[in-house]
Parts: C-alpha cells; structure tokens; sequence
C-alpha cells in the first residue's frame, strides 16, 4: 500500500486516543480546577499562583526539549516512543494525587508544597505526553491518515476532559461532604486509577511504522551537554517576555527588546555555521529554525491556547461568582435527579459537559472538513469563528443560561478543530524537515508543540490571575468578588476572542497546503524505499 493510501485499523485509532483521554484527566483538570483549587480550597493568593503557573509551565521549556531529545535517540523493541507512555503512567497518577492533597500547613510551606506537586505533575506529564505526541508522526506516513488519527485523539482528550470538567466539581462534593479539600483528594484517587488503564491500553495497542533514513548515533550524554549551551536561545527571550508581561513598565520593555536583539544576533550566527562546525544537537536546532511552517504553527499553537486556557480557565470563576446563588439551578435543570442538582454545581458540571460533548464532535468531523476546505482553510475558519460567537458572552446577565450554553457550545465547536489541526499539522512540518534536510527529528518537533502548548495555557492561567487581581480579587474574602466581575466577563469573552483573531491573521502565512504536502509525501515514500533497499 502507498504512503498515501496507508490505513489504520480502527481498534489502533481507539487505543491512539485513549492516550489523550488520559492525558487529560490531568490536562484538563489541572489547566480547569487548579487555579482554583489554590486559591478557594488550598488559600494560596491568586498572584502568588499566578506566579507559580507561569514559572512551573516555563520550566517545562528545558523538560520538554530534553524529552524529546530522548525519545529520538531511544531504541527498544517497542520503538522509540511508546515505551514512555506505559513506564510513566505510575508516576503520572501519584502526582496527580499530591497535588490536589491539602496538608494542614502554614502559608510559606504551603506554597512550597505547590511548587513541588505541581512540577512533579509537569514533569511526570512531559515524559508521558511528548513522546506520546510524537507517535503521530510514526505511526503512519500518509498526512491525510495523520489528520484522521489526529481526530480520533483529540475525541480522546475531549472525553478524558469530559469525565474530569464534569465530574470534578460532582465528585468532590460528593466524596467531601462539605469538605473540598477531602472531596478533590479522593477525587483525583478515581481518576489516576481511570489513567493508569488507559495508557496501558494504549502502549498495547498502537504500532510505530515510520523509520526516518537518517538517525541519531551521537552520543546522548554528549547531546545534552550540547544541549546545554542552546537552551538559552530558547529560555532567555521567554523569560524576558515573562518580566514584560508581569511587570508592564518601561524597564521590562527595555530588557525585553535587548534580550530579543541578542537572540536574534547568536541565532544569525548559529545559522551562518557550516554542518562540519556544528554538532548533532545544533544541527537539530538549526532545522527547527529554518522550519518556516514550525515557526508559524508554534505562534499559532501559543495563541489559540490562550483563547482555550483563558475561556475554560474562567469557567469556573465565572460560574461561582458571576452566576453564584443568583439562579436556582433545579429552575434549569430539574428532569434530572435530585441529588443532582441539590448545589449549584450542577451548572458547571453541565456547562462542562456541553462543550466537552460538542468538542468530541468537532473533533471528529475534522478530517471531513480538513478535506473539504483544505487544513489551512479550515484552521483559519475555525479560529475566527471560534472567536466572534464568543464575544457576545460579555453582554449576557446572571440569568441567561440558555444563551449561555448555546454561545458557549457553538464556540467550543470550532475551538475543538484548532488542536485536532495544530498536531496533525506538526506531523506535516517534520515530513517537511525530512524532505528538505534529509534529517528527522519527530520527538524534538512535537516536544515544541507540546511546551508551546503549556506555556500558553501558563500564560493563560497567569493572564486570568492578574486581570482578577487588578481588580482586588480574594478568593477567602467575599467583599472583594462584587469588584471582580466585569474582569470575570471579559476573561470569557473578548480577552480571550482576541487571541482568536491573531491567531487566524498569522494562519494566511502558512506555506504547507494540501498540494505541496502530497508532494512531499511522495519524494519521501521513494526516499525511505530506497533506504530500505
């Protein structure tokens, strides 16, 4: 069978997407509940967790790079990749326990308790998830499969996120009596669980079938010493971007342009340098940065997580403050059972499984669509869509829930097409690295996706934080909520609507479209045969 014409078995799509689902017992949860979990239940300032989200995700920037460095150079009779997914499912489930457990602790250690879960999660997630990401890319050489298993995994995570965004606020309730801090505890005991079988189906049931004609034979050790001295093209300017954003002021801008001048200058150089003068992790590097198509999809990929991260971020704030008591919810919801919609939690939980729900659909008609408009297309439509059904949220009083689901859902529509995209989309741009520098580094690529990812869900987590407390939000004191809530409308609406509509302007200078990439996919379908003769 044709590259082109290569075909997965459904039962190794299912498997693929139960990786995700997993994923996102953590994904989900955390990026949903825990910001608030901190600040309402664990009574940590909102700016001090803003801080700790934005460093945590940061931090993720060497994790991730590291991680997929590795995977690329793992050999084992289960491949490079998979491996990963099934040694790290233990580690993954642990941490996802700790830190939702609230210790009787003074403020300081409570921080310190934070800080150390939440990068125990962060880091047991990277080793899991960046190779898991890279399997995409080896699982089937035919882009328009990859689009179709790209599919079938983001239904996975938007059920994985299904069963955590409206099960979370039920479950606690309903383990805690009353007491949230027991409630999220056993909580996240059920889910680890759930996520530990899921990912042992999905090392069993997935299979590796690309082989790039070019591997990684340098020694890792070496490789990640190497490593070391190119970090900071990465990390620095992120960093000096993270001042700016905090601090706002004239000295930040000034480090940022300085800081942003510098990188340009060493990068120039870097690039400038002869294959025989640079190492294989330079020359790894050198390939992403000359990755015209990469560097597009990573600034969208930033942005259109910052129009996820805020609007499902906000979610809970804006349900807990801005509607509050000030609706009966068995008004809304009273076919269902009692016990149900006893607490207010009902309308989270419901709003949560409309637009999970809506994002498994949308997440499967992708490949329908991608082929109908053609993935930039499609990509373009989504965001802008995605973004303009959101911004009448603003306008909307405690009282309108039907219009708020309905503009909520019908959002979350496209909302669920843009990551379905952006990781079929990272497979095309490593075809592309392959094709044009005969080198493949599949993990590295998807490890960048993957970080960039975190990092605008950090940016996002941090960016909902400041705006509440530039408005003097104190989750443990009620008097300062009244303040807060037309910041909380905006964090649903137009704030994040605005990302959307970036990210669709940059989308039109793309350069990989459907013909081009079928192209590509032929020279390497004869390339690869050759090797293998």
């Amino acid at each position: 069978m044709t590259e082109q014409g290569h075909r997965l078995p459904l039962y190794e799509k299912i498997g693929y997407s139960l990786g995700d689902a997993a994923a996102n017992l953590v994904w989900r949860g955390a990026l949903a509940f825990l910001a608030v979990f901190y600040t309402d239940t664990f009574g940590i300032p909102a700016l001090a967790v803003g801080v700790l989200l934005l460093i945590v995700r940061l931090s993720d920037g060497i994790t991730d790079i590291i991680m997929g460095m590795i995977a690329d150079r793992t050999s084992s009779r289960w491949g490079k990749f998979r491996p990963w997914v099934l040694f790290s499912a233990p580690a993954l489930g642990v941490f996802m326990v700790l830190t939702f457990t609230t210790p009787d602790i003074g403020p300081m250690a409570k921080l310190i308790w934070a800080y150390a879960t939440y990068i125990g999660l962060t880091l047991a997630y990277t080793v899991n998830n960046v190779p898991y990401s890279a399997m995409m890319g080896v699982m089937t050489p035919s882009n328009v499969e990859r689009t179709n298993l790209s599919s079938w995994r983001f239904a996975g995570a938007f059920f994985g996120g299904f069963l955590v965004m409206v099960g979370t606020p039920l479950l606690v309730a309903h383990f805690g009596n009353g007491n949230d801090q027991t409630g999220y505890q056993y909580t996240m005991y059920l889910f680890a669980v759930i996520l530990v079988i899921m990912l042992i189906i999905t090392f069993a049931s997935t299979k590796e079938r690309v082989i790039p004609t070019h591997d990684h034979s340098d020694n890792l050790k070496q490789e990640l010493w190497d490593l070391t001295k190119n970090i900071p093209y990465i990390l620095i300017p992120l960093t000096a971007i993270s001042l700016f954003f905090y601090y706002r002021n004239l000295y930040s801008g000034f480090f940022f342009l300085i800081v942003i001048a510098l990188a340009a200058f060493f990068i120039k150089k870097l690039l400038a340098k002869s294959d025989s003068e640079i190492s294989d992790t330079q020359k790894d590097l050198v390939d992403l940065l000359t990755n015209v198509p990469w560097i597009v999809l990573l600034i969208i990929g930033f942005l259109f997580m910052m129009f996820n991260g805020v609007k499902i971020g906000a979610t809970a704030y804006y349900f807990s403050h801005y509607i509050g008591d000030k609706i009966n919810a068995a008004e809304y919801f009273g076919w269902l059972p009692g016990w149900l919609v006893a607490g207010q939690e009902i309308l989270v939980s419901a709003y949560f499984a409309g637009v999970l729900a809506i994002s498994v659909i949308g997440a499967l008609c992708t490949g329908f669509l991608a082929k109908l408009f053609g993935k930039k297309n499609l990509f373009i439509i989504s965001l802008a869509m995605g973004g303009l059904i959101l911004c009448p949220i603003y306008f909307l009083e405690p009282d309108q829930i039907y219009w708020l689901f309905g503009l909520g859902i019908c959002s979350e529509f496209f909302a669920a097409i843009m990551p379905t995209l952006f990781f079929s989309m990272l497979g095309d741009t490593a075809d592309y690295s392959e094709w044009k520098n005969d080198r493949r580094a599949t993990g590295l690529i998807y490890s960048a996706g993957t970080f960039i990812n975190k990092t605008g869900g950090g940016f996002a987590g941090a960016l909902i934080l400041i705006v509440l407390a530039a408005y003097g939000y104190n989750g443990m004191d009620e008097s300062t909520i009244s303040a807060t809530l037309p910041g909380m409308k905006a964090l649903m609406s137009w704030i994040p609507s605005a990302f959307a509509f970036a990210a669709a302007v940059i989308m039109l200078f793309y350069p990989l479209g459907d013909a081009r990439m079928k192209q590509i996919e032929s020279d390497l379908g004869s390339r690869r045969q050759k090797h293998l003769d």
